[in-house]
């Protein structure tokens, strides 16, 4: 048993970090007309270097940006996409207990990926300061269909579904390649939609809406290994499950068992971020079905509470999943971001940064 010298390592991160206090000041000003597109870019690549040298001072071999430029986890990425727009909704994203604000996206013309998208030159400024590996998050693809479905989708532009699915996966070929071709070795598919379908509530939100969750299963995993094609050689790509992240509260639940054989060994990924802070997860069985040259990063430690885990619960945790799965596969990080929205989870930044800390020590004590 071994440190990894390659993503993912034995400690990692999700990718979110709640936003520093300048960061949410300048957005703010930014959105009142206060100041400039260049002024808040400023601030922003400062605490970006701030960030990632915090990220590097704790001992973690791969750092992100903290999605300090993002709103969301996913609407930012994908409304940059050719086709697609962010339009105000009626009612915002229901969460357990809270409402995120009320934007969605449109598809209204044939999807598409450019080399003018922002996060090519979002990750660029990250590789210029990061000593550690650079990571870059972005949302997987089936995000795009799941939010809004066939309403979301313009029918004069596709009247059909396949052709959307076709192109949808072809833009994401493109942006993954675009990424390697920036010099990104480590790129996660934030991939929440596949674990909703383990949940019976969000199975039948599907089918009242004309969707065959069974279906869908298949037609994301097409949709993520169409990504996955881009890779380059030497290039890792993750895939991040959750069941909902926004101000410390949650969306589905359901274990993985009723995706985990196609999960597993039919989507072309390297490794997987599965989220298992808490009983909604359902238990490690699944990981029976992981193949050998892949590995699962154990989200065990929870991102929604400031409580801090102890090493010997972490460690207790790790010896259950390792009863279904070589131990040499598996690594440590919290179950999802700190942030998916910029609003963040309700912790404060000390107690973040205490949970990072906290998985670097247990997976030196774990792997060493």
């Amino acid at each position: 048993m071994s440190q990894r010298t390659k993503p993912p390592f034995r400690a990692d991160q999700v990718g979110s970090l709640l936003r520093s206090a300048p960061v949410k000041q300048a957005r703010t000003q930014r959105l009142a007309g206060e100041i400039t597109p260049a002024d808040l870019k400023a601030v922003e690549d400062a605490e970006i270097r701030k960030l990632v040298a915090k990220q590097e001072s704790i001992g973690l071999q791969a750092v992100t940006d903290g999605e300090f430029r993002r709103s969301w986890w996913h609407y930012d990425f994908l409304k940059h996409l050719d086709g697609v727009e962010l339009v105000s909704v009626a009612q915002g994203l229901q969460f357990k207990g809270t409402e995120t604000k009320a934007e969605g996206l449109h598809v209204h013309g044939k999807i598409d990926f450019s080399a003018s998208h922002p996060m090519i030159e979002h990750f660029k400024f990250l590789k210029s300061v990061a000593t550690a590996v650079p990571k870059m998050t972005i949302p997987s693809p089936t995000a795009l269909h799941f939010r809004g479905g066939r309403k979301a989708i313009d029918k004069s532009v596709y009247p059909e579904m396949e052709p959307f699915y076709e192109d949808l996966g072809k833009a994401y070929t493109k942006a993954v390649r675009a990424f390697a071709e920036a010099g990104c070795t480590y790129l996660q598919l934030d991939e929440v939609f596949v674990a909703y379908l383990c949940d019976d509530n969000q199975r039948q939100m599907l089918r009242d809406r004309g969707d065959d969750p069974d279906k869908l299963l298949y037609v994301y995993r097409d949709l993520v290994n169409a990504a996955v094609a881009g890779r380059t050689p030497g290039m890792t790509i993750s895939m991040h499950l959750c069941r909902g992240n926004f101000r410390s509260t949650w969306m589905a639940q359901g274990g993985y068992e009723r995706v985990a054989d196609i999960l597993l060994n039919q989507m072309n990924v390297d490794a997987y971020f599965m989220e298992y802070d808490t009983d909604r997860a359902g238990g490690f069985e699944p990981l029976r079905f992981l193949p050998k040259g892949k590995q699962v990063v154990l989200g065990i430690m929870t991102s929604k509470t400031g409580a801090l885990e102890s090493k010997d619960q972490l460690k207790r945790r790790i010896d259950e999943a390792a009863k279904f799965t070589d131990l040499d596969q598996l690594c440590l990080s919290p179950q999802c971001g700190f942030a998916s929205t910029e609003e963040g989870n309700l912790l404060a930044e000390d107690e973040q940064w205490a949970k990072l800390s906290r998985c670097v020590e247990v997976a030196r004590d774990v792997w060493s």
